[in-house]
C-alpha cells in the first residue's frame, strides 16, 4: 500500500515537535533544521544551518548529528527530551544517552530502558540503534548484561534484549562474533523461543535468519531441536517458520 502524501499542515506539526510520526515515510520526512529550531530555540542559527546542511545525509547519521548540537550548546541533558510529545525528540534523546561519554555501557543500556518500552515503534527503534556501535564492539558484555532483560514483563523490553543483539542489520553496524559464531546467544535465544509476543517472536526469527546467513546449519540443527521440544507451541512453530525463510 502506497503512503498517501503528507499535508502542509501535518508536515508543520511533525516538524513544531507537535506531532508524532505515523509510519516510516513520515519519520524520514522529518525536518531536522525545523524542529531543532522549534525544540531548542536557544540554539544559534549557524547550528540550525549545519543541521539544514546535513539534510540528505542517511537517517541515523542524522540522529546522532541533533544529538551532538544539542550537547554542544548545553542542551545535552537526556531528561530533557525523553517525554516530549515528538517521537523524533525522543529518538535523540536515546542517541544523547548512546553517545554519552560519562556512562558506562550497562548504564547506556540501564537508561535506554524505558524508551526500549516507549510507546513508539520509532522510539524503541532508536533506543537500540543509538548504541549498537557499543554493543558491536563488546557483544558478550552486553549479551551477559541483557540476558535478564528476557524475563521482563514488558514485550517491548524482552525485544529489546533480542533485536539489539541481532548479527546483522540495515541500519546498524554488524555483529562479526554473533554472524560467525551465533552458539554464543542461545541462551538468550532459548529464553525467548516460546514467547507468547508476536513482536518477540519476529525479533527472535529475524536474529536466526540473520544468523542463517553465515551460519546456516547451526540454525538449521537449533530449530530442529526446538521443533523435537516445542512441536505443539505456535509461538515456536512460527519463529522458526521465520527463522528458516531464507533457508
Amino acid at each position: 500500500m502506497t503512503a498517501q502524501p503528507m499535508s502542509r499542515q501535518r508536515r508543520v506539526l511533525l516538524d513544531a515537535g507537535q506531532a508524532e510520526t505515523t509510519h516510516l515515510a513520515e519519520i524520514l520526512a522529518v525536518d531536522f533544521a525545523r524542529l531543532l529550531g522549534s525544540v531548542a530555540p536557544a540554539l544559534p542559527a549557524a547550528a540550525l544551518a549545519s543541521m539544514g546542511k546535513a539534510a540528505g545525509s542517511g537517517i541515523t547519521v542524522r540522529m546522532q548529528g541533533a544529538a551532538t548540537l544539542l550537547r554542544a550548546h548545553a542542551l545535552g541533558d537526556a531528561a530533557q527530551w525523553r517525554e516530549h510529545r515528538s517521537d523524533t525528540v525522543r529518538g535523540w534523546a536515546c542517541y544523547l544517552i548512546g553517545s554519552d561519554p560519562r556512562l558506562s555501557l550497562e548504564h547506556k543500556l540501564d537508561a535506554l530502558r524505558a524508551l526500549a518500552d516507549d510507546g513508539h515503534f520509532g522510539v524503541r527503534e532508536w533506543a537500540w540503534l543509538a548504541v549498537r556501535p557499543h554493543i558491536a564492539a563488546e557483544p558478550l558484555r552486553v549479551l551477559a548484561h541483557l540476558q535478564p532483560w528476557t524475563a521482563d514483563a514488558s514485550a517491548n523490553v524482552r525485544r529489546f534484549a533480542c533485536e539489539a543483539l541481532r548479527p546483522r542489520g540495515v541500519w546498524a553496524a554488524h555483529i562479526a562474533l554473533f554472524k560467525q559464531e551465533p552458539q554464543h546467544a542461545q541462551g538468550l535465544l532459548e529464553a525467548l523461543c516460546c514467547d507468547q509476543s508476536r513482536y518477540v517472536q519476529d525479533a527472535v526469527g529475524n536474529w536466526l535468519n540473520d544468523a542463517g546467513k553465515s551460519q546456516p546449519d547451526w540454525v538449521r540443527a537449533l530449530c530442529a531441536c526446538w521443533q523435537q521440544c516445542h512441536a505443539d507451541d505456535p509461538a515456536n512453530t512460527h519463529i522458526r517458520k521465520r527463522a528458516l525463510r531464507s533457508l
